[in-house]
């Protein structure tokens, strides 16, 4: 695991192509790279490649980076695993490719394979998390290539004008910003959608002229051309619509040992390492199933981490220590205490990078550090949800459209009115006195939310609406507009997909990288910890999408056929129970420990001199937040964190 960056300029403008710039790139991102660092330029043909290591696989100098193919016609920065590269080193030798191979990296294994069978052909053999730059020396060309998921992250835009026009790259975006042609706009259309999914989704950045190379991605550029040209060597979508047209009916039994192959060969790939090696365990399904096989196949305990809090509704912990001992892994876990918890808050403007306010994010960070403090790679559990059906909202979604679509929208709009004629805690009081679980907690909020949605037009609306924070972002944000994109109004084409499987794939194309795999990474990668996906070998993501939707939820429960596969390592009664969030409670310690640090931020005299936001509507949510009426902790903390964020660029 490592950071990349670099830059394209034109050698007879302003830019100065010299490694010192370069240098204070790379320093930018040391933390994803402590290691080793390097750098390479080529001033005629204005290109520089900078990268930082932090050292998995062949630990001595052969694995050094910026590296060159063994013709000599590539320069290449690359940052990931390619897991399978061993296989690709046979294949190359079979075929009559006889290299004289300097070390086992899986870098050189990348360039040689590149040498033969060209990039896009390389790409798709490749079993791993990428991302990569790599110079043409004979065409001039600067090519940038994602992984197939978006585990690992890339930026790249053109900054300046004319010939002092500089095209930039890298891992995050305080590398771009180090440079000086980097302008630093926000733009105001990616804050909106921030607002709406308390992240940026791909391609946009909130920089003006900067954005994320989408998964699946190969971009090309040069000075004689600097149009970018991007084209895709796998798509997730075309995966699961081609699967759908072609679904077989599966016995169950098979289903369940196909899976569990797949997932045993995963994991002992990502297995691969040459420094100590373990793994996240929350004891839900995902986490359990990963750690169980991992134990399955090594010949000692395997490290295992969780973190927990003493807040009941918020800890884990216990749950995953009895998974821990019933594995025989080494174990280790931290109860977390809110202060702990609260000093991570002032490190995330600067860990995140771009405003990001999903708040699992500081439960992420904690448990990352843990790790960290005993091995330099975890695996993880992430997107065993998307692609099995685990996530409630999924069949709420569903459910509620099946009975919605049959009512007629004005009906259903008096319904709604109705709803929210009653405060949200006269809900929850009422729910919290009748027997179902079901009704239990924030009731009232959940139900508020469900009014919202009930005058969708269809079930993509509906879904948006349901996963939505600010449900109107564009009129909080001044100036704002909402731009197009794949949940509202740019929707692909998902014939052949029902209602659920289509909410599961525009999550597996949106929310998972773009959320959740960007909040593992910068966590992680922020206290130098390397961590890997079993679930998003595109292996097992391609069969999961040939099973037929009974196998992964049945009688109202997601996941069935991976329990299965758990249920033959860990027995059933230590993983049944209700599927708990990894969060913090954001919604008390706004109106207690974090009160005054948020009014400060949320300031209206502060808003208006800012010019972000309209002030009013946000201080409606923070008094009615303060007073108990209503919990708009994530409305507020989406405003919170940019606000945080915004407040550091100007320490910069």
């Amino acid at each position: 695991m490592c950071g990349i960056t670099g830059y394209l300029a034109d050698p007879a403008g302003s830019t100065l192509i010299e490694v010192p710039l370069l240098a204070r790139m790379t320093d930018a991102l040391t933390h994803r790279g402590p290691d080793d660092e390097g750098h390479w330029i080529d001033s005629e043909t204005g290109v520089a490649l900078g990268h930082r290591r932090l050292a998995i696989v062949d630990l001595s100098p052969a694995g050094h980076q910026p590296m060159s193919s063994p013709c000599g016609k590539y320069q290449i920065v690359f940052n990931g695993e390619i897991y399978n590269h061993m296989v690709l080193r046979q294949q190359l030798d079979d075929h009559g490719h006889k290299f004289a191979w300097r070390g086992h990296s899986d870098t050189e294994t990348l360039l040689a394979a590149i040498e033969v069978w060209g990039l896009e052909e390389t790409l798709k053999r490749c079993i791993g998390m990428f991302a990569i730059a790599l110079w043409d020396r004979e065409n001039k060309s600067l090519t940038l290539a994602r992984d197939r998921l978006g585990e690992k992250p890339l930026y790249y835009g053109w900054q300046g004008t004319g010939r002092n026009a500089c095209f930039l790259f890298g891992s995050e975006l305080k590398a771009l910003r180090v440079h000086p042609a980097f302008d630093g706009s926000i733009r105001r259309d990616a804050l909106t959608l921030y607002l709406r999914h308390n992240y940026i989704p791909a391609p946009y950045s909130i920089y003006e002229g900067i954005y994320k190379l989408p998964p699946a991605s190969i971009l090309t550029i040069s000075l004689a051309r600097r149009d970018t040209a991007i084209q895709t060597y796998w798509s997730a979508i075309d995966v699961a619509v081609r699967s759908a047209e072609e679904r077989r009916e599966w016995a169950p039994l098979e289903a369940v040992d196909e899976l569990e192959d797949l997932l045993k060969s995963a994991v002992s790939q990502q297995m691969m390492a040459d420094v100590p090696l373990g793994a996240f365990l929350s004891g839900g399904i995902d986490s359990s199933t990963i750690v169980a096989l991992m134990q399955a196949s090594a010949s000692k305990p395997v490290r295992t981490f969780s973190i927990g809090f003493d807040e009941k509704g918020y800890n884990e912990a216990e749950h995953a220590k009895a998974v821990a001992k019933h594995l025989g892994t080494d174990h280790t876990e931290l109860y977390v205490t809110p202060q702990q918890a609260m000093d991570v808050i002032p490190l995330l403007p600067t860990l995140y990078d771009e405003p990001f306010a999903d708040s699992s994010q500081i439960p992420t960070y904690l448990v990352s550090q843990l790790a960290q403090q005993h091995v330099t790679v975890t695996l993880s559990g992430d997107a065993g949800d998307e692609l099995f059906s685990g996530y409630t909202r999924y069949l709420t979604a569903s459910g509620l459209w099946n009975k919605l679509s049959s009512v007629p929208t004005p009906l259903r709009r008096l319904v709604a009115k109705s709803i929210t004629a009653i405060s949200p805690q006269t809900w929850s009081a009422l729910g919290n006195v009748l027997p179902s679980q079901r009704f239990k907690g924030n009731f009232g909020d959940k139900l508020h939310k469900g009014a919202r949605v009930l005058g969708s037009t269809s079930i993509n609306e509906l879904y948006l609406g349901l996963v939505s924070h600010w449900t109107d972002p564009a009129g909080v944000v001044l100036q704002g507009h909402e731009p197009a994109t794949l949940l509202n109004g740019n929707s692909p084409d998902l014939r052949g997909l029902d209602a659920i499987e289509r909410m599961m794939l525009l999550d597996t194309v949106s929310y998972l990288p773009d959320d959740i795999l960007a909040k593992v990474d910068r966590a992680a990668m922020g206290v130098s910890l390397e961590t890997r996906v079993p679930f998003l070998d595109h292996r097992v993501v391609e069969f999961a999408w040939k099973l037929p939707m009974n196998l992964k939820l049945r009688e109202g429960v997601g996941k069935w056929v991976l329990r299965q596969v758990l249920y033959r390592h860990v027995p059933q009664a230590l993983i049944d129970r209700p599927k708990m969030g990894f969060g913090v409670p954001i919604d008390s310690w706004l109106r207690g420990p974090l009160r005054d640090w948020a009014e400060s931020l949320l300031d209206p005299a502060r808003l208006r001199r800012e010019g972000f936001f309209h002030p009013e509507l946000i201080q409606i949510k923070w008094t009615e937040h303060q007073s108990g009426k209503r919990n708009w902790a994530y409305h507020l903390w989406d405003v919170l964190m940019f606000q945080a964020w915004l407040e550091a660029q100007t320490k910069l």
